[in-house]
């Protein structure tokens, strides 16, 4: 490389500012050479700072590397009690933050590295879980299996009156009653079907249900609304109502008495066909069901007393023509499915001639009914 070239390179230039290109003599290649030492210096001292710069760069950048590789994590089971939900829909990464925030795992990254240390990212279950504070992350990891969900099973038996299903959902889940009782009132919040006119007797299913511990009154019964609207959509509610000439919601008030009055679910389409062969005898013959008069007056049992059949309820059917006005009970698939396929035969009466044993029988004349009753009191009722 020659001076020109050198000199271009370093930008070298004299006090007037002109290049010292054309400049001679000793003098001027000596106060190149000096300026030219000076000039080395310059970028030497910068290649310096800049490698202690990359140096000091690669330790920080090795320390974040090591702590994402390593992340922080707690040792051992951890102590307390810490109650941690996970949502339907949540990822491993999201669960993970929320174990951070409450102080379950020392760092979310140590979680999903366990949990995908144990092939488990994708099989976490919603629910309520109990965990602890510190845990190291594998084992907060062994604690998030669907065993281990919080929950209270709660069973439902067919036939339960609205006030005593959320009487036992009251008791089993330990949520006050008057927090079910608003949630039942307030219909819009549960998907109910149109055709049951804004109440919810009759279209809270029943069945075996897993209560979450934050599951609120309104979540609980919309789950139950939503039951019965698998159910009426497996059995065809609407399609078979129709093809009986009836509304769904009629359908489900016959559900409901013949859930009442059967003792067995072998009567039930019987009894099922009892109810659509007086209805198609009106006006000359009413319904006269004992168990809807004792839902007017809040009793139970399947005998009303003379007295008792002159309340004036719209549910007594001794008084009024038809159907009442709602369901009486919380109706179960098996009781649906008789309302929606009853039985053939003239049957008009049945009475449950051995208590005891629930044995029901049939009768079309009113002498026939006559012998049933006078078995059913040598039967002790």
């Amino acid at each position: 490389m020659n001076d020109l070239d050198l000199n271009t390179l370093l930008g070298a230039e004299d006090d007037g500012g002109r290049t010292r290109r054309g400049r001679g003599g000793r003098g001027g290649r000596r106060r190149r050479r000096r300026r030219n030492r000076g000039g080395f210096i310059a970028p030497l001292l910068a290649f310096v700072v800049l490698a202690g710069i990359i140096g000091g760069g690669g330790y920080y950048g090795y320390m974040w590397l090591n702590d994402a590789l390593v992340p922080d994590d707690y040792t051992g089971q951890g102590t307390g009690e810490v109650v941690v939900e996970i949502k339907d829909g949540q990822s491993a990464s999201d669960v993970a933050q929320e174990l951070e925030r409450q102080g379950v795992v020392a760092s979310a990254r140590a979680f999903t590295n366990a949990i995908g240390n144990a092939n488990r990212s994708g099989s976490l279950q919603p629910g309520s879980y109990k965990l602890r504070k510190n845990m190291s992350a594998a084992s907060a990891v062994a604690l998030l299996v669907p065993d281990n969900r919080m929950r209270a099973t709660v069973t439902l038996k067919e036939g339960l009156r609205l006030s005593d299903t959320l009487k036992t959902l009251a008791e089993e889940t330990g949520k006050p009653i008057k927090e079910f009782a608003a949630a039942a009132k307030d219909v819009d919040q549960l998907d109910l079907p149109k055709y049951a006119k804004g109440k919810l007797e009759g279209y809270a299913f029943p069945a075996t249900y897993e209560v979450q511990p934050k599951s609120t009154p309104t979540q609980i019964l919309a789950a139950m609304v939503k039951r019965f609207n698998q159910t009426a959509e497996q059995v065809d509610l609407e399609g078979g109502a129709k093809a009986l000439g009836h509304t769904p919601h009629e359908i489900m008030v016959i559900a409901s008495i013949v859930q009442a009055e059967a003792g067995r679910q072998e009567d039930m389409p019987k009894i099922a066909r009892v109810i659509y062969n007086r209805l198609e005898r009106q006006p000359q013959m009413k319904l006269e069901m004992d168990s809807t008069v004792m839902y007017a007056l809040n009793k139970y049992g399947t005998a009303a007393s003379i007295p008792e059949t002159k309340t004036k309820s719209p549910y007594n059917t001794y008084l009024h023509l038809g159907l009442p006005p709602g369901p009486i009970t919380n109706p179960g698939d098996h009781a649906i499915e008789a309302a929606l396929n009853p039985a053939k035969g003239p049957w008009l009466y049945f009475v449950a001639t051995d208590p005891k044993s629930n044995v029901t029988k049939f009768a079309t004349t009113e002498a026939e009914r006559l012998a049933l009753l006078a078995e059913y009191r040598r039967n002790g009722g």
